[in-house]
């Protein structure tokens, strides 16, 4: 029976390059959630690796049982894909996302799901407070990044780049995820439900021990390009022709200004076609007319974004995905781990 603090857990982890780390997380995963009282899966969402990390997950799937699910994608789509993958086919009532790197520790997510429940939330993100990474390759970019998303989304939280989340299933599947979107989630996730429904939580994190961090400066820029999607889509994804309009309108204010004021100077006699602010003027009024067709072009746009059914950013190799039926879940309290189980290397 169901504790009214517990529900059907889907624990999504994408994975790129980990076969070291597939067994010590698995083993980390069935010690935290071994008293939770509810059935619970994993799926491992391999984002297209090229070491052994697949033969990793099969063997630990031939360990733990079925609930420990493998989810081959076809090629190296990103994180944010990844993800996605693993949340459009996660079937449980809360969904957990964590990496897998062994840095986010999921002894932490029992608490958070019994938090998310007991205050009636939609998400539980977590706050990795005492950070174990570079300060200046990944805090302190990470600090910047987490300011300006804070500034422009007006979703308060201290640590967004978090991959330790919890969520209500039926308002992150009405989310679809882009690009590096994963870390703008508390954002999207705005658009589906009230910040108020958003909490954090501090959380453990551990220094890598094996494998090599797939996070560089490089990544900052395109957070960067991504936030102002999320600025443009939070504000005006449903009416883009506002905001194309808003900049349309004012270079057409400041040319019809310049070319008022050009025409003041030439019915008081004084010669304005040699003069370069007369080409300035023609250039803003041409460029307003130029946004504005743009705008119209983008609720266009808009409207079929919208309209657009199950588009997702991402292919499965269908031969490699394993059936799974509603019997494939890891009951609570059943022991993981046959008592004679081989160790899992």
């Amino acid at each position: 029976m169901t504790s009214l603090n517990a529900a059907p857990l889907s624990l999504v982890i994408p994975v790129f390059n980990e076969q070291d780390n597939i067994a010590p997380l698995l083993e980390r995963v069935h010690h935290a959630l071994a008293s939770y009282p509810a059935p619970w899966e994993i799926l491992l969402v391999d984002d297209g690796s090229a070491d052994g990390t697949v033969a990793r997950i099969t063997e630990g799937q031939k360990h733990y049982g079925h609930h420990v699910r493998l989810v081959p994608l076809a090629r190296n789509f990103g994180q944010t894909a990844a993800m996605q993958a693993g949340i459009d086919l996660a079937r449980g009532d809360v969904i957990a996302t964590l990496d897998g790197d062994l840095q986010n520790d999921p002894i932490d997510i029992p608490r958070m799901v019994h938090r998310l429940l007991d205050e009636d939330l939609d998400l539980v993100s977590g706050w990795r407070k005492n950070r174990q990474d570079n300060l200046w390759l990944r805090k302190v970019p990470s600090q910047i990044a987490n300011r300006l998303i804070r500034r422009i989304t007006g979703v308060t939280l201290h640590d967004y780049g978090c991959s330790l989340k919890v969520f209500r299933a039926v308002v992150i599947k009405q989310v679809r995820l882009y690009g590096e979107m994963h870390r703008f989630i508390p954002a999207w996730l705005a658009t589906q439900t009230a910040p108020s429904r958003i909490k954090e939580e501090v959380v453990s994190h551990h220094a890598r021990t094996a494998g090599v961090s797939k996070y560089g400066l490089s990544r900052t820029f395109r957070v960067i390009i991504d936030l102002i999607s999320v600025f443009f889509f939070m504000r005006f994804a449903a009416r883009p022709a506002h905001f194309f309009g808003m900049l349309g309108l004012g270079f057409g204010a400041l040319g019809g200004v310049t070319l008022f004021y050009l025409l003041i100077l030439k019915i008081l006699g004084e010669n304005i076609g040699d003069r370069p602010l007369f080409m300035v003027g023609i250039m803003l009024v041409l460029i307003s007319v130029q946004i504005l067709t743009t705008g119209v072009l983008s609720e266009m746009l808009s409207r079929t974004y919208h309209e657009a059914k199950d588009v997702r950013s991402y292919h499965i190799r269908p031969t490699a995905l394993m059936e799974v039926t509603d019997t494939d879940w890891q009951q609570p309290n059943e022991d993981p781990i046959e008592p004679n189980g081989p160790k899992i290397t």
